[in-house]
């Protein structure tokens, strides 16, 4: 549907891998969900439609951005070689004005949300690690970790967009959650380049856990990712589970997809964990339909 000049920029972009938007978003929908008020109250649609428009550019942005930093690395990994800078498709001076149209028209999202102030603040406090994310893999054996803080931060976003404020005690909760999840899912999916990373001196989870540490560690996360949802729903003013028990079971369901995707997965095929990568979009949902209905069932 692309005229042919502008594919290397949807490649860029990852138009045809969506994943990457929903699990940014997903987050965002949590949080606004869990934020509205009075309990009883369905998520404002507009406001959500803010936050996907929001994510499906700002991933795109970030995409814009890794290749940038790492296109040099690019070349020598199988499954990256055929992005639009390491093949040289795109050059830089193309990369830097595209990113500049993806930033200003995040900007013009960001300028959108109500609390304007507080949005703002936030969302900038965000661009140093949307920036920085792509280096970590060069210094840290933690790169996944910095990735999680980063597709999070709408666990922040949300709440201030409807209440204008943050209230940790459900916000604290909710991002850590978010960000063992991406730990989850993206060791996983890192456990797909661990060879080439190996070979270019790059850094992963995948090689820090190791495929004897992965599924333990993994699972642990799990089970942080679940007590994250549940105290935040909790806090949030959902109740008592026997009583209010939909956000709980949604959630307790969720984490065992979470369960599901660990003990199933071999961590030495890409079809495998590519697809259990994907089956994260179902996870957030979710989360979000468990949200929507214990505000729901909780007014």
């Amino acid at each position: 549907y692309l005229s042919k000049s502008l594919h290397p920029y949807a490649h860029l972009s990852r138009l045809d891998k969506p994943i990457g938007t929903f699990l940014l978003l997903h987050p965002c929908l949590w949080s606004t969900a869990l934020a509205t008020t009075p309990l009883g109250s369905p998520p404002d649609l507009a406001l959500c439609a803010l936050f996907a428009t929001g994510s499906f550019i700002m991933r795109g942005a970030g995409c814009t951005i890794n290749d940038m930093w790492d296109s040099k690395y690019d070349k020598n990994v199988e499954r990256t070689r055929d992005r639009p800078l390491a093949s040289g498709a795109l050059t830089y001076p193309q990369a830097w004005k595209f990113l500049a149209l993806q930033m200003s028209a995040g900007l013009g999202v960001l300028l959108s949300l109500p609390h304007l102030e507080q949005c703002f603040k936030w969302g900038v406090a965000s661009l140093p690690l949307v920036a920085t994310y792509p280096l970590m893999k060069r210094y840290t054996n933690y790169p996944q970790l910095v990735l999680g803080l980063t597709f999070n931060w709408g666990a922040i976003m949300g709440w201030v967009a409807v209440r204008g404020d943050v209230d940790w005690s459900v916000v604290g909760p909710l991002y850590a959650s978010g960000v063992a999840w991406t730990l989850i899912y993206d060791t996983l999916y890192a456990h797909q380049d661990k060879s080439d990373d190996k070979k270019l001196g790059l850094k992963s989870t995948a090689l820090t856990f190791g495929e004897e540490g992965t599924k333990p560690i993994l699972t642990t996360l799990a089970g942080v990712t679940w007590g994250g949802w549940m105290l935040a729903g909790y806090n949030c003013g959902f109740g008592d589970v026997l009583v209010y028990p939909y956000y709980y079971a949604g959630c307790t369901a969720a984490a065992s997809h979470l369960l599901w995707q660990i003990q199933s997965a071999d961590l030495n095929s890409a079809e495998n964990l590519s697809y259990r990568f994907r089956s994260n979009n179902l996870v957030g949902a979710v989360v979000f339909a468990s949200c929507v209905v214990g505000n729901l069932m909780a007014g």
